[in-house]
């Protein structure tokens, strides 16, 4: 980070807050030496945590908000009485350009309701869709959408493919990332019509991206590409059942561990491997998703986190604010719409 970034953080959302968002700020700080951190919520509560952390007497501006936005409430509730709130205000202070970001572990339906209202979205985009990576056998994999949008059509997932290729080459620093759809199979004739159309579309792309075709639930975890694409039910559904078969293995692990002394005696060597697995497969590693077409930088943590994980949220918010995001995506937006006009206007010749 070359330059000093304020960014806004929601104080209030999430299970454990504000305890471990004050103590994932003060985690973020050591990494981000130069960023500050403006924090909206219960100034009472706030204050005495910031206060027991001595690296943030120097770069944390607390706003009060009196108002919290609850896990059950409908983002339409949320817009109506929630102007005071800790997320609007966190949010609001991005539209105004006090902060370059926005990072919260709330409601997702509320933060997102909340962004687009306020933030609005890029030119040509139609729906913002939420943006993660999911750890692979080679690597990390860019996986959208993760939630924002049940229903989508095939321009929506061609939005999605343009976007995520762009979060690939920001965050992980890929030249050309393969792009696939997610379907029931990988032949061409599988899936609904809104997928081979979208197919389709992004075959005869003038930008020429690099797209793989069709793929199935397994390639994801293989790493078969670098940007898979699929809608927001699918998307949930696929994440929820990764985060709880990682649980369910964990648990296994440590049952098997304590099944005997000779097992537990093993588990002396083989630590150093396991400590390694774990971290690759942490989700705290992989919190933080990123609202990508918003004409702003919204990342939401996952409500349940601990500080590493909300440290890690941030460190998603300042990376995207460093590598310029939103304007890369919106220059290829411009680059296929621009393509588009052509052709149609040849066509009318």
């Amino acid at each position: 980070m070359s330059a000093p970034q304020t960014i806004s953080i929601d104080a209030m959302g999430g299970d454990h807050a504000p305890e471990i968002v004050v103590k994932g700020v003060a985690s973020a700080r050591v990494r981000y030496p130069k960023a500050k951190f403006l924090l909206f919520g219960d100034e009472a509560r706030i204050a005495p945590l910031v206060a027991a952390e001595p690296n943030l007497s120097d770069c944390v501006t607390i706003r009060h908000a009196p108002d919290v936005i609850t896990g059950d409430a409908k983002p339409s509730q949320a817009l109506r009485q929630g102007r005071n709130s800790s997320m609007w205000k966190a949010i609001e202070a991005v539209k105004l350009g006090e902060a370059s970001g926005v990072v919260s572990a709330g409601n997702t339906g509320a933060l997102m309701a909340m962004s687009k209202i306020m933030m609005r979205t890029l030119p040509g985009i139609d729906r913002p869709a939420i943006c993660s990576l999911f750890p692979t056998r080679v690597g990390e994999t860019v996986m959208l959408d993760l939630g924002a949008n049940a229903v989508c059509d095939a321009r929506n997932l061609v939005e999605f493919a343009i976007m995520g290729e762009c979060f690939a080459r920001a965050l992980l620093g890929l030249e050309r990332p393969s792009i696939g759809l997610l379907n029931i199979g990988s032949e061409d004739l599988k899936g609904t019509d809104t997928l081979r159309q979208a197919a389709q579309m992004l075959r005869d792309s003038p930008l020429e991206l690099e797209f793989h075709g069709f793929i199935e639930g397994d390639d994801i975890a293989m790493g078969t590409v670098d940007v898979c694409v699929t809608d927001g039910f699918t998307g949930n559904v696929a994440l929820k059942t990764a985060e709880g078969t990682a649980k369910l293995f964990t648990e296994f692990l440590k049952a098997a561990i304590k099944s005997s002394w000779l097992a537990m005696f093993g588990m002396i060597f083989a630590k150093p491997a396991l400590s390694r697995m774990i971290a690759r497969t942490d989700p705290r590693r992989y919190n933080g998703a990123l609202f990508v077409g918003l004409n702003g930088v919204v990342v939401k943590s996952h409500g349940g986190t601990d500080a590493v994980g909300f440290a890690n949220a941030i460190g998603v918010a300042v990376d995207m604010i460093a590598r310029d995001l939103n304007t890369k995506i919106g220059e290829e937006l411009e680059r296929i719409n621009s393509a588009a006009a052509v052709v149609a206007q040849a066509a009318s010749e």
